[in-house]
């Protein structure tokens, strides 16, 4: 059901009177909703979206992802934690998004304030207001629903009626650029030490202990970080002189959580997820099959603050496959995974989804697929277009680059993982590369143009003219910009600048139209000052956090899309801070510099991430997990591909 032309006031209440037990009120009148694009986003009541009565719960929990609904609706983290919380009796945890541009004038003017989709009440009442931070071009976002809930943007100006802020996600690994706004940052997987934060925070309102001490109490629970607790000296060059707690008996060093038994049942896992009324981003089921990734690029962040990799257990997959389906009646199911190929039980998992979607008409998803032999034999099964487009990622151009970033990817298996493809009968397939990775090169750059062609020619040689059906096949090649993230291998690497990135698209646009099948190919390329703005975010420091003010007070929401983003905005600012985009971007950074997210333990040593970069200088690959251990340090866990058989 899609809501977003059918805007009358009686539909719009009526939904909301069929999926609660008793009326809401909507926070939004019946005129905003007329006057707003996709009022949807705002009422709340979708299937599966729980309800409960906020008199016989102790503690209220708003679940926030600041983008719009589309996007933040398609987050399985989110959702993970939604079913988590609300299986806890005593909770209740409800979901807000930022409103887009539209209502946040609205609620502007007319002083409306920000609202849980849930209960319709404000974010200011509960008592957390939990924020997912996955992507740096959001943090202007998080202020937006910040100020519209009514809370002080400043964690040291709020009072003990302002709800608990807590951040959490994969830019939690650095949140110094953050560290103004928020009263806990959780780092790791939140399956492991909410209840008890949950529970300190009850015995410290019965207690009426009040906000400090529970934030004083909550910096010693394992993964939370206080940042008001702690403080940074700089040296006269900028560079961090040292960073240190401000009251005694808290950690100099705060270690990820993680999660190391979500292969059973007992597991969370939301078998029951929310089922939006309109069209998001992601508009089907998903199955998280396992966690990180044995492969080691060294580009990825990801790759390396989710080590190690565990798996969920293929019973338990099968069983959450057919409720999943069961309880949302969607017509497709993905299989989530940073790299579904290498979880291995993979061929049994497809045959049983096969199987039973196929009975039941449900399309499936396979992201993260390696194309070879196996994959493209379950994609021909699966697709019900087979001319619809494959993807390869081989992120660079060159053998000598995709060793240096530890890709394991060659391009013999590329050229046969297309043939393959051909042979299938698919005529379109899309190619991701990176420009401006470590000792990158103008043959690197070439490269990718000269892999396109091979990737063509390797069409007409694989199919026959007759069986072309008068058409050619189509390349989409496209670069994306290499942009440094705290925790991988090249976390010190300069950045290219803007100028560079445009250079390097330049020279890839031309190297492609000197190719043979140059009509076959077509090239894309990301926008590059986003890029260097990311990559300052990423890597930045407390310092950070008056600019990200300052550009939020200047009209700065909604970075992350394109026709909002200004960069001049955020460069003025920059300067206007007595700050530099060269300082953070542009510099290759000295292996004993101390890093501003030095504090945080990921689970990967830095010893392993210095024996990385060293082997990517030396364009040398290292075996991924399952072939030879690399001592990376996540075997402390205990757990997961650290301790399994090798004949897995």
């Amino acid at each position: 059901m899609d809501l977003q032309d059918k805007k009358t006031p009686g539909l719009l209440c009526g939904l909301q009177n069929n999926s609660d037990k008793k009326e809401r009120k909507l926070a939004l009148s019946d005129n905003i909703l007329l006057s707003i694009e996709k009022p949807a986003r705002y009422i709340g009541g979708e299937v599966n979206a729980v309800m409960k009565n906020p008199d016989q719960v102790e503690v209220r929990f708003a679940m926030c992802f600041p983008d719009v609904y589309e996007i933040g609706m398609s987050h399985l983290g989110i959702q993970i934690l939604y079913d988590m919380f609300n299986s806890m009796e005593d909770v209740w945890c409800e979901r807000v998004y930022s409103p887009w541009v539209d209502l946040d004038a609205v609620m502007r003017e007319q002083k409306i304030p920000l609202f849980a989709l849930e209960s319709q009440e404000p974010v200011k009442n509960f008592d957390f207001l939990g924020i997912t931070i996955q992507y740096e071009m959001c943090y202007t976002n998080i202020l937006q629903v910040l100020d519209l809930s009514q809370i002080p943007l400043n964690a040291a100006e709020r009072g003990e009626n302002c709800p608990i802020v807590i951040g959490g996600g994969p830019c939690v690994y650095n949140p110094e650029p953050l560290a103004d706004f928020f009263d806990i940052f959780y780092i790791g997987e939140g399956e492991t030490q909410y209840r008890n934060l949950l529970n300190l925070y009850k015995e410290c309102k019965t207690q009426k202990a009040g906000r400090k001490e529970f934030l004083r109490r909550a910096a010693k629970l394992p993964g939370m970080y206080v940042p008001q607790f702690y403080d940074v000296a700089y040296k006269a060059d900028g560079t961090i002189e040292r960073f240190f707690s401000v009251e005694d008996g808290l950690p100099a060093k705060i270690c990820k959580e993680i999660a190391m038994d979500i292969a059973e049942e007992e597991a969370f896992y939301p078998v029951k997820p929310v089922v939006p009324f309109i069209k998001v981003t992601q508009d089907r089921a998903v199955l998280e099959i396992q966690r990180g990734c044995i492969r080691g690029c060294r580009f990825c962040q990801a790759g390396q603050i989710y080590r190690p990799v565990r798996e969920r257990s293929v019973e338990v997959l099968k069983k959450y496959a057919m409720e999943l389906l069961q309880n949302t009646g969607y017509e497709e199911i993905s299989l989530s995974s940073l790299s579904s190929s290498d979880y291995s039980r993979l061929p049994e998992l497809l045959d049983f989804l096969i199987e039973e979607c196929g009975r039941q008409h449900v399309n499936i998803s396979l992201p993260s697929l390696r194309i070879d032999a196996f994959s493209l034999d379950v994609m021909g099964k699966v697709q019900d277009v087979k001319k619809s487009s494959l993807t390869f990622a081989p992120e660079a151009g060159s053998q000598r680059l995709r060793n240096v970033i530890n890709k394991g990817l060659t391009e013999e298996a590329i050229l046969k993982g297309a043939a393959l493809a051909f042979e299938g009968g698919w005529t379109r397939v899309k190619l991701y590369f990176m420009l401006g990775l470590p000792t990158e090169t103008p043959e690197d750059i070439r490269g990718i143009a000269e892999l396109s062609n091979k990737i063509a020619s390797t069409y007409f040689d694989t199919v026959p003219k007759e069986k072309r059906g008068g058409s050619r096949c189509q390349i989409v090649a496209s670069t994306s910009f290499f942009v440094p993230k705290p925790f991988t291998p090249f976390q010190w690497a300069r950045q290219c600048t803007k100028e560079e990135f445009l250079d390097k698209a330049y020279q890839t646009r031309v190297a492609v139209s000197e190719q043979l099948n140059q009509k076959s190919i077509k090239y894309n390329w990301h926008e590059a000052d986003a890029s260097v703005l990311e990559g300052v975010l990423a890597r930045g420091d407390r310092r950070l956090g008056q600019v990200i003010r300052r550009v939020y007070e200047k009209g700065g929401i909604y970075d992350a899309w394109g026709e909002y983003y200004s960069n001049d905005r955020w460069l003025e600012t920059i300067e206007e801070c007595g700050l530099s985009v060269d300082f953070y971007a542009h510099r290759e950074r000295p292996l004993d510099e101390i890093l501003p997210w030095d504090f945080i333990d990921c689970g990967v040593t830095k010893e392993f991430l210095m024996r990385e970069r060293q082997k990517a200088l030396d364009g040398e690959v290292s075996e991924n997990c399952r072939q030879k251990c690399q001592g990376c340090g996540a075997a402390r866990f205990g757990g997961g591909v650290c301790v399994e058989s090798r004949e897995v």
